[in-house]
């Protein structure tokens, strides 16, 4: 998939009133030209989400910009795509990696949303322990939070080894996150997760609590599970579908079944009730 396919996949989905993201492939790059090349197709997203009238934004590794050998410039590169963004209306999801990463990016997603309020936000990881704190810790400075499980092989020394106890911890920092007010004023978030019962734990959350559904979206993969995209669309949920492309899938692929072998049962089992 190109960037012209990429972008017109958006426009296919906002026509079914599905909102996108745009994920370039590609991460732990090990020279500056690499990462140069990574920044420019974003700033090229960035544009055609802006000229297309796209109801999109885009998404990025710090690794896929020279995290892994010059933190000064992948956060460079990150801030003048986050300007890019601001100054066209548009956001920048910070995407997470493995737990050596949390902290870097979170603190990056920091100084960012301080210059640029309201353009970037980053993901966290429901598996992590961490994460209930680092959740709050975002929330009080209104900056916008991507919930996912966690797709990172990790030890039980930083991360929940057992699916119930991460689905736990998924359900109740969901609920907070939707419901936090500070001064009166929420946070929106996604609630990234192909899980129907998590899915449905919210739906029951959201007529329980009486929570307005403009609060969050959900967030789901291109492709995989199309028919849930669709019937939350159909009872006025928001929903978010990422969209990656490029050259580099094989490779990103690779990666998350060495990580993680269970992410490819996972994809598999979602894109055949697709």
């Amino acid at each position: 998939m190109t960037v012209e396919d990429a972008v017109a996949a958006c426009e296919r989905l906002n026509r079914e009133g599905i909102r996108a993201t745009l994920d370039s492939l590609g991460e732990s790059v090990t020279v500056a030209e690499q990462a140069q090349a990574s920044a420019e197709i974003y700033h090229r997203l960035l544009d055609a989400i802006v000229e297309r009238g796209l109801d999109a934004n885009v998404s990025v590794k710090l690794s896929q910009v020279g995290m892994d050998f010059d933190p000064v410039l992948a956060e460079r590169i990150v801030g003048a795509m986050v300007e890019h963004a601001a100054q066209a209306g548009s956001f920048v999801r910070i995407d997470m990696e493995g737990s050596p990463y949390t902290e870097a990016t979170i603190a990056i997603t920091e100084g960012l949303a301080a210059r640029f309020p309201g353009s970037v936000g980053t993901v966290l990881q429901a598996y992590l322990y961490r994460t209930e704190a680092d959740a709050e810790r975002l929330l009080g400075q209104g900056i916008r939070i991507r919930l996912c499980k966690g797709a990172y092989k990790e030890g039980p020394d930083v991360a929940f080894a057992a699916k119930a106890d991460v689905d736990a911890n998924y359900v109740k920092l969901m609920k907070r996150m939707v419901t936090y007010r500070n001064n009166g004023s929420g946070v929106f978030c996604g609630i990234a997760t192909h899980d129907e019962a998590i899915v449905d734990a919210m739906r029951l959350f959201v007529r329980d609590e009486d929570v307005d559904k403009s609060a969050f979206e959900f967030q789901m993969l291109y492709g995989i599970r199309r028919d849930l995209q669709r019937r939350l669309v159909a009872e006025g949920f928001g929903v978010r579908v990422y969209v990656p492309f490029g050259p580099e899938w094989y490779p990103y692929f690779m990666r998350r079944l060495a990580e993680r072998p269970a992410n490819v049962f996972f994809l598999v089992k979602n894109m055949l009730r697709s």
